[in-house]
């Protein structure tokens, strides 16, 4: 780990760091916060193993109240979770929550970090986790992470043992322990010594909880009260937290925000033990580490501070920056200077933006921006030189008080510009549990840095400062106002099918298309599209005009092609080479409104399902749940998808008072409730009498899983059933047919062992614990060295219908391609036609 890299990693103290789009000024309240901050030299790093693990309540303690740095570090950004919000799902959704998690540090003010570790969904215990995990190479990245942020004490969410309540949770306190061992080591991982130096922390603590009926806090562990009532911020700290952590919107994890203080308890771990408070032991101010100069500064700037006109404090500001760049401690003097700088910027009222009209831009390609630069000082900032990319210009001159100035300017992006993606996407993983991160100084980041930027060379007193302002698209939204987001760089041509799956039965034409997306005004001529599977050609066609900036071409590959291909399941990957350059990439997208835009690239892939897979139905309701992709997959296979609302179960009241509707669920050969629709819709109760008449007159009802929390309906099925925790993680766990006779085995397709080869992350969860006597099992399953379960799916007749119960996880099997799965489905959905 850490081999040599071309990218200096640590930057000029002059650079003035901006993570958003625009640097602005924060809000007076906020510069009196970081003065205090900037006083207390302790920091915390807090540690767990997903998004929506922190505990944000005593993060806004820690920050708010103690003024003390602290950071979250996520092992994993949540990939390998639900989805509440979409269809997204794997490295889709870990972006998303990557970017609740930040949307959450900037309400709680936390910094945020991240391992290499893929999230694969639940593990029972460390055995588990670490059959998945490289240990080595997640503990390496958790010592870079301490010796880069340099915290004096570690909490952990969780222990190491069964108590964490899921194997991954258990994973990070275990590697925390052994992380906070070789931090301070100089002969482990040495090659990171070349960016950073060892560090080691005073104590590792766990914050012990109440979890519903698990409690692991004892009145002898240390005591902290929080969630105070803070002026400032017009609410409690646990008001703030119930604010930050209902930002993980894609997980579902929305929390209320509680007034009143409360008691964090915490056990000791390794270290030197605390006993009276968290930093025991630890150099908490400017004065015990001798610069007594700077700790009587801090007091002058903060004692005088004018929340009205903060200005007034830029002189005193600037002299202790003075003091602070003649610090002999390099770490400490990178760490404040940019904190100060931040500070200094703030008291200024800068604003600085370097915007375009344009979302997208091709490498290569010319736009014309706009740099809005601002001041509020009563003495004028001086504009000394600005840097457009290549290009430099002197410009000295004054951003008088409250006056926008702005220049327009072209900016050629350069021909060598890599596209918008986040870093850890940018190649493929490393194995199936690490991404692959092409610059290590990036391991810990959230998202790197934007190589695009306009810098502003200020002059604030005697003082300068170099300001970096990302390339940024800009836009007047009727509802939002003005949206401020990254330039997106984009490939000159997408490629990508126009469905991500194909479903197609022996002897048949596999009929593709293909979308053409042009970003960029150059011509492409004499090109030529190739399909390929395993790396051969199955085919190709030439491309010779390209029609407009967007367009499909067709393609057939012949059923005596698609014969000589022995695998069912065939992933297909595009190219169309024009003028010696190959494009093979498609955008992926990501648009929610409590989020900026996020973009990747994936390639051009589709995958083929083929062979025996036969389905009986026609014509299918869906009552949609948590966000997944069966209707699209149902039509993507040939079958008519509604998705029902009220008024097809209610409809409309006639003449005679009768509802004109109530036979309109006869019509479907079968009705599917997607995840968690229990969870998620909240009229399933008024709905629920409907469907169970639906099946007794006939229907055929399936009901994926559902979960224990925020239930609309109390009585899910039409005899009694009660959901646990059950689950097989396993994915290739063995699977015994209970009845092999049975009609849900047979008909329309033939199910063998061979249908639950090749599944993804798991086989299923939330199984049925509790049965009635009604309900007919189908399969027995277990993970190893664990019970059998048999609640992987329940079958019962009702009437004249059917009604169907399986928590098997379709969810992830369907948008992978598994074969063996759909033709379960599909049997499951053509129950009432056997």
């Amino acid at each position: 780990m850490f081999k040599k890299v071309i990218t200096v990693f640590i930057l000029s103290f002059y650079t003035v760091f901006c993570s958003a789009q625009q640097v602005r000024p924060s809000k007076s309240s906020e510069i009196y916060r970081e003065l205090k901050t900037l006083k207390h030299l302790p920091k915390v790093l807090y540690l767990a193993a997903h998004p929506d693990d922190e505990n944000t309540g005593l993060l806004s303690w820690l920050i708010n109240d103690q003024n003390v740095e602290t950071g979250y570090l996520s092992l994993t950004r949540g990939d390998g979770g639900q989805n509440l919000l979409g269809t997204e799902q794997g490295a889709a959704l870990g972006l998303i929550r990557t970017h609740e998690l930040l949307e959450a540090r900037k309400l709680d003010g936390a910094q945020q970090f991240f391992t290499r570790a893929i999230d694969f969904g639940f593990s029972k215990n460390t055995t588990d986790t670490f059959k998945q995990w490289d240990e080595d190479s997640i503990i390496a990245d958790v010592v870079w992470v301490i010796r880069k942020f340099r915290p004096d004490v570690i909490i952990c969410r969780f222990p190491p043992t069964a108590a964490a309540g899921h194997g991954q949770h258990a994973a990070s306190a275990v590697v925390a322990e052994k992380a906070f061992k070789l931090a301070g080591d100089k002969t482990a991982f040495p090659n990171q010594l070349k960016y950073v130096n060892a560090w080691q922390p005073k104590r590792v603590l766990w914050n012990t909880y109440r979890f519903g009926a698990v409690n692991t806090t004892t009145e002898n562990q240390l005591k902290v009260t929080v969630g105070q009532y803070d002026a400032q911020l017009g609410m409690g700290y646990g008001e703030l937290a119930g604010l930050s952590r209902s930002l993980h919107k894609s997980q579902g994890a929305g929390t209320q925000s509680v007034a009143g203080i409360r008691t964090e308890y915490f056990a000791h771990v390794v270290g030197e033990p605390a006993k009276a408070t968290l930093f025991d032991g630890v150099v908490k101010t400017w004065t015990a580490k001798g610069n007594a100069d700077i700790d009587q500064s801090l007091d002058k700037i903060i004692s005088a501070f004018n929340f009205n006109n903060p200005d007034l404090s830029l002189p005193a500001l600037l002299a202790l920056r003075k003091k602070v760049m003649a610090l002999k401690d390099v770490d400490l003097k990178r760490d404040k200077i940019k904190s100060l700088d931040n500070i200094i910027l703030s008291c200024a009222g800068f604003m600085g933006e370097a915007v375009t009209n344009q979302a997208e831009a091709v490498a290569g390609d010319h736009y014309n921006f706009r740099l809005n630069l601002i001041s509020r000082a009563s003495d004028p900032l001086v504009v000394e030189n600005i840097k457009w990319l290549s290009q430099s210009e002197s410009f000295n001159r004054k951003l008088s008080k409250d006056s926008l100035i702005t220049i327009q300017h072209d900016i050629q992006i350069p021909a060598d510009a890599a596209l918008t993606e986040p870093y850890w996407l940018a190649k493929s993983p490393t194995n199936a549990a690490t991404f692959s991160v092409p610059n290590d100084t990036l391991i810990g980041l959230p998202e790197a840095e934007s190589p695009l930027n306009v810098l502003v060379g200020l002059r604030i007193g005697s003082e300068k400062f170099q300001v970096k302002l990302p390339l940024s698209f800009k836009k007047l939204d009727p509802v939002r106002g003005d949206v401020v987001e990254a330039l997106r760089i984009v490939p000159a041509l997408e490629l990508k099918f126009t469905q991500p799956l194909y479903v197609v039965k022996e002897n048949e034409d596999l009929h593709l298309s293909l979308n053409f997306k042009v970003n960029s005004n150059k011509q492409f001529t004499n090109g030529k599209l190739s399909l390929m599977y395993n790396g051969e050609r199955l085919g190709s066609t030439d491309v010779n005009s390209l029609s407009g900036k967007d367009f499909t071409v067709d393609y057939v590959i012949p059923k005596t092609k698609l014969a000589s291909i022995k695998s069912s399941r065939l992933p297909l990957d595009a190219n169309f080479v024009a003028d010696g350059v190959t494009y093979n990439k498609k955008q992926v997208l990501i648009q929610y409104p409590h989020l900026p835009s996020l973009q990747y690239f994936a390639p051009a892939t589709a995958v083929v399902m083929k062979g025996d897979i036969q389905a009986k139905v026609k014509k299918v309701g869906y009552i949609e749940g948590a966000g997944d992709f069966i209707p699209e997959f149902l039509r993507i296979a040939g079958i008519q998808v509604d998705v029902l609302k009220d008024e097809d179960f209610y409809g409309n009241i006639d003449e005679s008072g009768g509802n004109s509707n109530q036979n309109k669920l006869s019509q479907y050969d079968a009705i599917v409730l997607g995840v968690r629709a229990n969870n998620t819709e909240k009229k399933l109760g008024r709905w629920m009498p409907f469907l169970w008449s639906y099946v007794k007159a006939g229907g055929n009802l399936v009901m994926q899983y559902n979960t224990n929390q925020d239930t609309t309906v109390d009585k899910l099925g039409i005899y009694n059933f009660s959901i646990a925790n059950k689950r097989v993680t396993e994915e290739n766990a063995a699977v015994t047919f209970l009845n092999p006779n049975h009609k849900l085995l047979n008909f329309p397709n033939k199910i063998t062992a061979d249908d639950f080869k090749g599944w993804v992350q798991e086989r299923g969860a939330y199984f049925p614990a509790q049965w009635d006597a009604a309900y007919e099992p189908l399969f027995e399953m277990h993970d190893t060295d664990e019970e059998s379960l048999q609640g992987s799916t329940l079958y019962a007749k009702y009437g004249k219908g059917n009604f169907i119960y399986t928590p098997l996880a379709f969810f992830r099997q369907l948008p992978a391609g598994n074969v063996g799965a759909a033709r379960l489905f599909f049997n499951f959905l053509s129950a009432q036609k056997n």
